[in-house]
């Protein structure tokens, strides 16, 4: 079922003061990764909020659904949106990335309450991912799990190990999102290795391919609700997204994947996102 407009609307409002808050945050801090943390706002809004049946009430639950954050760098806003669903107070962001903090530069399931999966070297968490979704099944658990790729991650082999299993076994409770923003750390993804048409590799792999806007929640909960009415194949969700969105001059720029945020562009960013600078 569609969420409402007015729905909608409260949603956008929250993504962008994530985006506020992220930024702040990689700014105290001078380290990060902003350019990912925020194309994969909406996608990780979307399934935290509305479509992922999890909480800090459930994570002991076997029943819960699951959600890995395969491109680990965008921890930064798995972090705020984790925040704001309970499962720590939103002032832990003022430690993001320092020594001894449950936040770390990527994700750590031993010490940041509601990551189910360390992630951050690229394409492992994919196959964990697929675990977690079949042992639902072996133990007649009628659970999701969601697995968010990153599109550089899918240079990786493993990626591709995965997709086969995850076909062969009929991984219909796996639901994979790909953060489709174009751009990783060297460049553009042509430029680096190019994938050709992602979407006819996919399904030539098994897969069934749902596209979308990847900045549009209510496009986005559409696109899960189709991914959960396909049975007896693999989804995987390409969620167009901007690389930086919401700051013009970090969208689309490789530059922006890792790089610290200066006190001037700073400025201009919580300009942008009409926050105070």
């Amino acid at each position: 079922m569609s969420i409402t407009s007015q729905r909608k609307n409260e949603l956008e409002q929250v993504c962008l003061q994530f985006r506020k808050d992220v930024i702040t945050a990689l700014h105290r801090i001078q380290t990060g990764h902003p350019g990912g943390s925020l194309s994969v706002c909406e996608i990780l809004t979307a399934v935290y909020f509305e479509k992922a049946n999890i909480s800090p009430k459930n994570m002991s639950e076997p029943t819960r659904d699951k959600v890995v954050l395969c491109k680990g760098h965008a921890a930064p806003m798995l972090y705020r949106v984790l925040a704001e669903k309970g499962f720590f107070p939103v002032e832990e962001m003022k430690n993001l990335r320092q020594i001894n903090s449950m936040l770390q530069g990527h994700p750590c399931s031993k010490d940041t309450p509601g990551v189910e999966v360390s992630t951050g070297p690229l394409g492992a968490g994919y196959p964990v991912a697929l675990g977690m979704a079949l042992s639902d099944r072996l133990n007649n658990m009628d659970a999701y799990t969601y697995a968010i790729l990153g599109d550089g991650e899918i240079n990786e082999g493993v990626v591709w190990e995965t997709c086969e299993n995850a076909a062969k076994y009929k991984a219909d409770h796996l639901i994979s999102i790909l953060d489709w923003n174009k751009v990783q750390l060297d460049g553009t993804t042509d430029a680096i290795m190019p994938m050709g048409d992602v979407g006819r590799k996919f399904e030539a792999f098994g897969y069934h391919t749902i596209s979308c806007d990847g900045h549009d929640v209510s496009a986005l909960c559409d696109a899960i609700d189709q991914a959960k009415s396909h049975k007896g194949q693999p989804s995987i969700i390409l969620a167009n997204t901007i690389k930086g969105k919401g700051v013009s001059f970090m969208e689309g720029q490789n530059a922006w994947h890792g790089k610290p945020i200066d006190d001037a562009s700073y400025a201009k960013a919580m300009k942008e996102l009409g926050g105070e600078s």
